[in-house]
């Protein structure tokens, strides 16, 4: 990771699993499919994009896999102490991670741009002004 860059770091309720990402994210929004809401107890999940080589993280995780609307499973990392909601994706194997901007130590760094699987979502999980909307993914 350069110094240059901006970074981005967190982790979950006790600060036993954090994460420093570095660059800017490939994507930021929501995420309203029913699992995100499911797994998170809300409405939707705010998330972030990274390539992996750009995030580092520390600590062990709890992992729960099921299957995405892709076909493909997804793979949430909690903290195994505390419980809290991290990141998505298997570190070694994955190419991107999805970090839960819930988890950010500065949560003003996270600025959406998107909403996804706003098919199906309930009316009370209301989508911000602004963001660009997509029934499921995008492209």
């Amino acid at each position: 990771m350069s110094d240059a860059q901006r970074r981005y770091t967190g982790g979950c309720l006790c600060g036993a699993l954090r994460y420093e990402a570095a660059g800017e994210p490939s994507v930021m929004g929501h995420c309203y499919c029913a699992d995100c809401r499911k797994v998170s107890g809300a409405g939707f999940i705010p998330f972030m994009a990274f390539r992996s080589e750009a995030v580092q993280f520390s600590g062990a995780t709890r992992q729960f896999a099921c299957k995405a609307a892709s076909g493909r499973d997804a793979v949430r990392n909690s903290c195994p102490v505390c419980g809290g909601l991290v990141f998505g994706g298997t570190v070694g194997i994955d190419d991107s991670f999805t970090i839960y901007a819930g988890s950010l130590d500065d949560p003003s760094l996270f600025r959406p741009r998107i909403a996804i699987f706003t098919r199906g979502r309930p009316d009370w999980a209301l989508i911000p002004p602004g963001l660009r909307v997509y029934e499921g993914l995008p492209g």
